[in-house]
């Protein structure tokens, strides 16, 4: 018996396998924002309770996980849990790319709370151009855009149907409510991607039109367009943001020459099938 996860920074899918697949949610697990206990805490809370035997291995893909330092919290928070299992820990990144692409090249990108890419050639990432976080980056997830459509309603640069619509949807949000989110509370990318429902809401409106697709512009200009040979390569997405924005987001790489691959929701089903067939 396997169990699989996928971690993002606002939720974790898991995936229990032995002859039928049982799948569940628990919160996400991200080592770069929680400390061990944490995870630890976490991890008998929402998924013991879910998994009734023992799994013989356990391959958990993460947020924050990029390299054997920096997942060791997981790792040894898992261990602990599940002192039978072989544990496997992994990147959000390599989830992504053995998920869409499984053993075949191509270029996997991460649009959700947070975004990511990388170049994989059907076996391993051979090239990332990497995202360097909320603060500096992340640009084409739901928390770059969250962000950017509360700044221009503080800014008052939303048109103004638009404007009044946000204000009585969100009647808290304010500079000083912003600011205390931003820069006190845990987890500003869950909360600026909280808004992503208002684009959805006026997928419609130019502007929020316009808003998508300077987004993920900026996402393919920064990263994808610069892999080698990108053109000649199928772009797989998974996340969210990606399969709820999938028409601005297609309309992003047409204007580049890029061609669409796969888009998933999440991809924890790809993923058993990668373990199924490797």
């Amino acid at each position: 018996m396997i169990l699989l996860a996928d971690s993002g920074s606002t939720k974790t899918d898991w995936l229990l396998y032995d002859y039928e697949t049982t799948q569940f949610q628990s919160a996400g697990f991200n080592p770069f924002y929680q400390s061990g206990e944490v995870i630890l805490e976490g991890l008998r809370r929402e998924v013991v309770p879910n998994v009734h035997r023992p799994p013989h291995a356990i391959f958990f893909y993460g947020a924050g996980c990029a390299d054997e330092v920096s997942s060791r919290p997981v790792k040894e928070a898992l261990a602990t849990t599940f002192p039978l299992a072989t544990v496997e820990v992994n990147s959000d990144l390599l989830a992504a790319a053995r998920a869409l692409c499984q053993h075949e090249a191509g270029i996997a990108c991460i649009l959700g709370t947070g975004s990511n890419n990388c170049l994989y050639d059907g076996q391993k990432i051979i090239n990332n151009i990497g995202s360097l976080g909320f603060w500096l980056g992340d640009e084409g997830s739901g928390g770059h855009l969250g962000k950017q459509l509360v700044v221009r309603f503080l800014h008052r640069e939303l048109p103004s149907d638009l404007h009044e619509d946000f204000a009585q949807t969100y009647p808290t949000v304010s500079r000083l409510t912003v600011l205390d989110r931003a820069y006190k509370q845990p987890f500003p990318n869950r909360y600026f991607a909280g808004f992503t429902p208002f684009l959805s809401r006026h997928l419609a409106h130019p502007f929020i039109q316009e808003h998508l697709a300077a987004s993920f512009g900026t996402f393919l200009d920064t990263y994808v367009c610069k892999h080698p040979d990108a053109s000649t390569f199928p772009v797989h997405f998974t996340g969210s943001i990606a399969y709820y924005f999938q028409s601005a987001l297609q309309d992003a790489l047409n204007e580049r020459g890029l061609r669409m691959g796969g888009i998933q929701r999440s991809p924890i089903e790809g993923l058993l099938r990668f373990h199924q067939t490797s």
